[in-house]
Formats: structure tokens, C-alpha cells, sequence
């Protein structure tokens, strides 16, 4: 019995050590640091729009998957991707269907479409289910110019 007592008693001494002083962040004589600015979330920055284009837009034929695009990517319907007749590769634009505003951004790697002048960009199968199009086939859209990549054409 009395050595629980003892080892109650070591126990609580090594407890009852004071913890080491925290140095302040700042001298007290110094003036008290700036607030941070607060960090934008992810996402809230809308990129600057260089060229609006309005017209049609089509999509991507499943039989195309794997084949190589103008940019030399092989295409990947999965992948959010288009193309276009005169952006460079690379460039990021957002597309957004008219009527629903539903809205997409998508990578510049390939050319096209071609044929009828009202058509302006071919997406892939993923960006034009994103669009809610799969059924539609060919939609009005609004393309929005957010990046153009240096001229790879």
C-alpha cells in the first residue's frame, strides 16, 4: 500500500512541472504585426475573358477515341478537351451553352470544326456531357477566350 503512495507521489511531481515560457510572436516595443490579407478561396478569381464568340457548338464522335488531334494529343473523350479553328493549342476557354448558362472550361487540341461556318467549337464527349448536350448534338454557345497558349498552329 505505501508503494502506491510513493508512486502516486512521483507521478504527480513529474506532472507538476512548469512548462518552458513562450517567447512572444513580437517585442513588445515593436510595433504589432500587419494582418495577413485574407487568402481568396479556391476558385472565386474569375479569369479575364479576352474574346467573346458566339455561334454553334458539336461534339466528338466516340469512333475518334485514341486517334491523334492537329496538336498531336491523342484524343480522350473522357478528357475536357475541344477544338478550334484558328485558337492556338493550349488555350483555355470556357464555353457556356445558351439557354441553360451551364458552363465548361476546356483545352484547346485540335482543329476544327469544319463544314457549316455557324459551328465554332468541336468538345469532347466529357465537356458536352458537362454542357448537358449528349442528346442535343449541336447547341448555341458562348465561347469565352480566358488564356491563348503562344501561336502552335
Amino acid at each position: 500500500m505505501a508503494l502506491r503512495w510513493v508512486l502516486l507521489g512521483i507521478l504527480l511531481s513529474a506532472c507538476a512541472r512548469e512548462a518552458a515560457p513562450v517567447a512572444p510572436a513580437w517585442h513588445p516595443a515593436a510595433p504589432a504585426p500587419e494582418p495577413a490579407a485574407p487568402a481568396p478561396s479556391p476558385g472565386s478569381e474569375e479569369p479575364e475573358v479576352r474574346e467573346v464568340l458566339e455561334g454553334e457548338a458539336t461534339y466528338y464522335s466516340d469512333k475518334l477515341a485514341g486517334r491523334k488531334t492537329a496538336s498531336g494529343e491523342r484524343y480522350d473523350p473522357g478528357a475536357l478537351t475541344a477544338a478550334h479553328r484558328t485558337l492556338p493549342f493550349g488555350s483555355v476557354v470556357r464555353v457556356v451553352r445558351q439557354g441553360t448558362q451551364r458552363s465548361v472550361v476546356v483545352r484547346i487540341t485540335d482543329r476544327g470544326p469544319f463544314g457549316k461556318p455557324s459551328r465554332i467549337i468541336d468538345l469532347s464527349k466529357a465537356a458536352a456531357r458537362e454542357l448537358d448536350m449528349l442528346r442535343a448534338g449541336v447547341v448555341p454557345v458562348r465561347v469565352e477566350v480566358l488564356s491563348s497558349a503562344p501561336s502552335a498552329r
